[in-house]
């Protein structure tokens, strides 16, 4: 009889011989004991979220130069609502990059690749590699990109679900925060960009060619494109440990979209809804847009411009606004978890502004740095902070305007500090919930099983990021 995972799209397979755990290796077994724990001592991202705004209000009481009750309440209340804007991109970026992914071009595409996993180890190769290239192209489309290919792959191939999620959702972490659409590096290189801290100090940005495309940041993504495969080939759970995804449940899923059938158009309103004509219409329109804009000023990605294109592409990819309205339909049923949580992290943010705690916590460790070490330890002040500020933007927003003055004053690369802040996020991001919760929603496997396997990478390639900012990038020249 299968016994079900916390997951609803997992289950664990027939029982193997018990002599079986005898074959496990030592990272093995330390990993089930980390999944484990995951499982049944980490709360629900919601219940960890809450906690972390009692927590971040108990030290802005005790440390914070105004932290008053009156304060923390007031600051907490403005951050809430703050983040409205930003959190509903958030959701947009998912809703059309899910509804973009789940064209019948890209699925049929999607199918295609997924025939070269013919087992465990190519499978998780695959779906970190294609999840690794889309994300540094951008954040928006490999992260759903990844999830979906895993589910894909677990169709056809036997492994344990949560163990592939969690390598699509690393290959996500490693370049969402320092690829093409990091948010800091865009920030630092748009002139006039309200988060551009460098430019309201220096008078100049920073271009991409200075921080994306740097030979230590690429070289230091691309050892770790080949570190974690490794480590996740490694640490594969023992066939007794394995939880398989339930093949039925994910056709089942897959079957919702395909349910959204064209009518036959019997009235005028079946054929409005079905027409391509309106569909393109609109695509026409705003490529048009997207053209005159860039011709006249330079190709610009931020995030509504991202949007833009998924919507434009996604509509384009599926025909028809009956069509694309049930692929969206369908994505914002995975949004549920993100719409809940990105106000509280808005009012963690707030607390921290309004307290001064964000300064409280720069200025302590600005002290005991110096030139050569503080991009090492801007990583891992970010990784501390994004435990509590999960936002690319909100982050730098944080932490941005004391690590570059202080990088000034010492003489450390302005760019080097700047990405160390970005990788410290990635880091932090293998531990924190937030942006996991869109992957296994998308899935359909459990965050807290998800979280077990990345608590390894983090301990792994976390290091040798960290050891990057700690040797290579402090011999940068400063400014």
């Amino acid at each position: 009889m299968e016994t079900h995972d916390t997951s609803s799209l997992a289950v664990r397979p027939e029982a193997v011989p018990k002599d079986s755990s005898d074959r496990k290796t030592l990272l093995q077994r330390a990993v089930s004991s980390c999944v484990y724990v995951f499982e049944r001592v980490m709360p629900d991202p919601f219940v960890i979220v809450i906690l972390l705004t009692v927590m971040v209000a108990g030290l802005a009481l005790v440390f914070a130069p105004k932290g008053t009750p009156e304060v923390i309440l007031s600051g907490w209340y403005k951050g809430i609502f703050g983040i409205f804007t930003f959190a509903f991109q958030m959701v947009l970026v998912l809703v059309t990059g899910y509804a973009l992914a789940s064209a019948p071009l890209i699925k049929a595409g999607l199918h295609r690749v997924s025939r070269l996993a013919v087992g465990p180890i190519s499978a998780v190769l695959l779906v970190f590699g294609v999840g690794a290239v889309a994300t540094f192209l951008n954040w928006g489309f490999g992260l759903v990109i990844g999830a979906l290919l895993s589910k894909q792959v677990a169709r056809q191939v036997k492994v344990d679900f949560a163990w592939l999620v969690a390598a699509a959702y690393s290959s996500w972490v490693l370049w969402a925060f320092t690829g093409m659409s990091s948010s800091i590096a865009l920030s630092i290189a748009s002139p006039g960009n309200p988060l551009n801290i460098v430019e309201k100090h220096t008078h100049t940005a920073v271009p991409l060619s200075q921080t994306v495309f740097t030979s230590w940041n690429l070289l230091g993504g691309v050892a770790a494109m080949i570190l974690i495969p490794v480590v996740f080939i490694l640490m594969r759970p023992a066939d007794r440990d394995v939880i398989a995804a339930d093949v039925r449940l994910l056709e089942a899923d897959d079957k919702k979209l395909e349910e959204v059938a064209e009518a036959r158009n019997r009235t005028f309103a079946d054929v409005l809804d079905c027409s391509r004509l309106c569909a393109l219409v609109f695509v026409l329109a705003g490529a048009a847009y997207l053209a005159t804009q860039w011709i006249r000023h330079g190709v610009n990605l931020d995030i509504n411009t991202v949007i833009f294109i998924f919507l434009l592409a996604g509509l384009c990819l599926h025909g028809s606004p009956r069509r694309y309205v049930g692929a969206v339909t369908e994505a914002a049923k995975v949004t549920g978890p993100m719409l809940l949580q990105y106000p509280f992290y808005g009012g963690i943010m707030g607390i921290m502004g309004a307290t001064a705690l964000d300064e409280t916590v720069a200025h302590a460790y600005i002290h005991i740095a110096s030139g050569s070490t503080l991009p090492f330890l801007s990583y891992l002040a970010s990784g501390v902070i994004t435990l509590f500020i999960p936002s690319g933007g909100g982050h730098w927003a944080v932490q941005g305007p004391f690590t570059i003055p202080a990088a000034m004053q010492l003489g450390a690369s302005l760019p080097g500090t700047s990405m160390a802040i970005a990788a410290g996020e990635m880091a932090g991001s293998l531990l924190q919930a937030f942006w996991a919760i869109p992957v296994v929603a998308i899935a359909g496997v459990g965050v807290q099983r998800v979280l077990g396997f990345t608590l390894v990478i983090f301990l792994t390639a976390g290091s040798l990021i960290g050891l990057l900012y700690l040797f290579v990038v402090p011999g940068l020249s400063g400014g």
